[in-house]
């Protein structure tokens, strides 16, 4: 009876024992789990902190300086179908584009700004662009003061056709203006950037025409 006791206690002690050991193992597991973590918080922030890593040149920094406004009033275009449009479509395509552009003209002005380049064009400069005139559609694909004019009074069917018309245009002058891009930018972040406009904007004018075909 004595030993079976004394049996019993010692495998108590093993289990017990055993059970503190594992405890341990899974602390260093959750300590190394939470190291990892912090790792990549880390390299996320520092990833954050260098928006376009990598050599640039004069293609790359007119195509951010371009697509900033360019982008800017495609904005202003899709705001306005907000209690004008009368297509659910047209209304819903409009909610995608301002959702995807918004971040987009962030982006462009982070790499300017660590590129030491300015958002704008300076005026006779080596980055200064003909026909940035953008109310007059200097460059490819904007809207004068008119088109905005124009769609800002329309309603319904008659602004649904607009829309529909005007943002063709806008993204063919975007998809133009990307293309360009990848032929002659150097870096790779702003050449991926270019590629996202060319697919998107691509699909999107696609969706257009087919409601232009209905409307």
């Amino acid at each position: 009876m004595t030993n079976y006791r004394h049996r019993r206690l010692a495998l108590v002690g093993i289990v017990a024992t055993g059970g503190l050991l594992l405890t341990a193992c899974g602390g260093n597991d959750d300590m190394k789990s939470m190291d990892h973590g912090s790792k990549d918080s880390s390299a996320s922030a520092k990833a954050t902190g260098t928006p376009a890593p990598g050599g640039f040149n004069d293609a790359d920094v007119s195509f951010a300086q371009m697509m900033i406004p360019h982008h800017q009033q495609a904005l202003e275009m899709a705001k306005l179908a907000d209690g004008r449009a009368g297509d659910q479509q047209i209304t819903s395509l409009a909610g995608k584009i301002e959702k995807a552009q918004d971040p987009e003209i962030r982006t462009m002005k982070s790499w300017l700004k660590s590129w030491g380049k300015s958002v704008s064009p300076s005026s006779g400069g080596k980055d200064s662009m003909p026909g940035m005139d953008h109310g007059s559609g200097g460059m490819d694909g904007m809207m004068s003061e008119k088109d905005m004019d124009r769609l800002e009074a329309a309603k319904g069917a008659a602004f649904d056709r607009a829309f529909a018309q005007m943002m063709i245009d806008h993204h063919k002058g975007a998809i133009t203006m990307a293309e360009d891009e990848q032929k002659k930018g150097r870096n790779v972040t702003a050449k991926k950037l270019a590629g996202d406009v060319i697919k998107n904007q691509s699909a999107e004018v696609t969706t257009l025409r087919k409601i232009l075909d209905r409307l």
